[in-house]
């Protein structure tokens, strides 16, 4: 598909193989738009081509400021995504009678709650299917349209019902937003800076979820003023929506679609100071790559790609691996308090439950950007290993210090005021516990997308990003039941139990791919899990690159 993710310098050098594949006939039947003379321009000669693309990068130049303002832009989209997933905590505290005329029941909350998630299952896999075909820009507007509505009908609601559909609605951009956006940004974004961009709409997210807390506490004491918690939810997307046509469309969405001049204008911008020759050899490299995907996906259905990611071991493998990951950071709880963080403090007797909120949501933003920054460097395995023990330590603290706390199970309010001394240790490892989890499987489970063979991969992302949906639906429409039926001590217990589980999986069956190619994780996982192969390959590329320093620098010593 042409949202795939494909190595354009290995492209370059299975060149040669790809032109007779494609040649003046092909290019006739997928190509009537354009002459012969454009074609030349844009594939340039192939010797060339594969030379330009190892000697004289167009990689190698500066990223532009336009480059970090349109992912910047798109950003919002996934601070969108942040407040509207965020909101929602300080909302349920203050919704007193304005829906129906009393008080909302728990398993109501669990339902606007979980509406959302359930929107954005639904709206993820839209998103994926439609995406190649109307376009990354396309399906971003379409969330706006959605983001909006859903808060205007959120704001005036006054039953359970309204309240319900807006969530819904809301749920649809969600879903939108976190599927296409990282992969916008993606194919947006020069190799070399590519990590830290997507890392920037991490980063947005957080970020929203941030400032969500910052307007719960502000709106926290103003009449019905949920109602403009979940209202202003609505600017931003207008905001975005105004910005969007000053962005472009994906320079890959654009060759995909025949539209080279757009894409060599594009590029231009990208790649601000290129050289006409560098130009042309992108755009023939992009070319090159969608192309090659094309012909990997002419005669395979939706239903065959999804077979064949069950059906083949290696692919199967990959599968469970990432999407494993996935439902554990989903089930570690850490959604329970993003969405009932101000409900829980509030239980626990916090005069200003959703300013202490604000405390956790700042700790999992800072958390983000210090894993932004350690993850290549250090590595994914390692850093799992070296902090989940440490979610499940922290939860499991909590529900110790939930023990000394007299709750009413039916009303799940606290009994007693002498409970200053283990509130104040509920909200410390609570902190403990986004730290954590911002550090590790918060944002390393999205990052399993390079798993995937490319023929399965886009089917494989969108498995991945349905499992973290499916898996928030459970934890967000169960947890106040939870409390109920067994009792908050039980409750964390569990998520606790699900973290120690989760880092023994890990352990076995997680293996370190930072800093290997696609074709050496696709080989990772022909070979069981590969945890014990990935170690050994990637011992074996640092001995490889510790040689090859050696022998450039043993001439510059005879030199001397």
């Amino acid at each position: 598909m042409g949202g795939e993710f494909v190595d354009e310098k290995a492209g370059a050098v299975h060149y040669e193989e790809s032109a007779r594949k494609h040649s003046v006939s092909s290019q006739g039947r997928r190509r009537s738009s354009f002459d012969q003379a454009n074609l030349a321009m844009v594939l340039p000669d192939k010797t060339h081509l594969a030379e330009s693309a190892y000697n004289d990068s167009i990689e190698d130049l500066p990223t532009s400021w336009f480059v970090w303002i349109v992912a910047f832009t798109a950003s919002v989209a996934g601070a969108l995504f942040g407040y509207d997933t965020g909101i929602i905590s300080a909302v349920l505290v203050y919704l007193g009678n304005d829906l129906g005329g009393r008080p909302t029941s728990a398993s109501e909350k669990e339902a606007i709650t979980a509406l959302c998630s359930a929107g954005a299952f639904i709206g993820a896999i839209i998103a994926g299917l439609t995406a190649d075909q109307y376009g990354r820009k396309v399906a971003i507007y379409v969330g706006c349209f959605l983001f909006t509505v859903g808060a205007i009908i959120q704001g005036a609601s006054f039953s359970v019902g309204q309240m319900v559909a807006g969530r819904l609605i809301v749920g649809f951009g969600v879903g939108s937003a976190a599927m296409v956006v990282p992969l916008y940004i993606a194919e947006i974004a020069p190799t070399k800076v590519r990590g830290r961009l997507i890392g920037l709409n991490n980063m947005s997210i957080t970020g929203g979820q941030v400032i969500s807390y910052g307007i719960g506490a502000a709106f926290a004491h103003v009449p019905h003023g949920w109602r403009y918690m979940v209202g202003l939810g609505g600017v931003p997307s207008i905001i975005l929506a105004c910005l969007l046509p000053l962005c472009p469309e994906s320079p890959r969405q654009l060759v995909w679609h025949n539209r080279m001049e757009e894409a060599e204008r594009v590029i231009r911008k990208i790649y601000k100071g290129a050289s006409d020759e560098q130009v042309r050899n992108k755009l023939a490299l992009i070319h090159h790559a969608c192309e090659e995907a094309k012909e990997l996906n002419y005669s395979q259905t939706r239903w065959s790609k999804i077979k064949q990611l069950h059906t083949v071991p290696a692919n199967l493998r990959a599968l469970i691996c990432a999407c494993g990951l996935m439902v554990i950071s989903q089930m570690s709880g850490f959604n329970v308090l993003m969405y009932y963080s101000a409900t829980l403090f509030d239980i626990v007797g916090f005069s200003n439950p959703v300013a202490v909120g604000l405390v956790v949501a700042g700790t999992n933003f800072i958390m983000t950007w210090i894993n932004m920054m350690c993850v290549d460097p250090i590595g994914r395995r390692r850093i799992l290993l070296c902090t989940v023990w440490g979610m499940a330590a922290g939860l499991m603290a909590v529900a110790v210090a939930f023990s000394f706390i007299p709750i009413n199970r039916e009303t799940l309010e606290v009994t007693s005021d002498n409970i200053r001394t283990p509130a104040i240790v509920v909200l410390v490892f609570i902190i403990w516990f986004v730290a954590f989890y911002g550090v590790s499987v918060g944002n390393t489970a999205w990052m399993s997308t390079d798993f995937f063979d490319m023929p399965v991969r886009a089917m494989g992302t969108m498995w991945l990003t349905c499992s973290c949906w499916g898996s928030n639906i459970i934890v967000s429409s169960t947890f106040l039941s939870m409390m109920k039926g067994i009792t908050p001590v039980g409750a964390f217990g569990f998520y606790a139990a699900i973290c120690g589980i989760g880092w023994v999986l890990i352990y076995f069956f997680y293996p370190e791919v930072s800093g290997l190619t696609l074709e050496e994780i696709k080989e990772v996982f022909q070979h069981g899990f590969g945890v014990r192969y990935a170690r050994n390959l990637r011992k074996e590329r640092a001995a490889e690159i510790k040689e090859r320093m050696k022998n450039s620098e043993r001439p510059l010593a005879v030199g001397h």
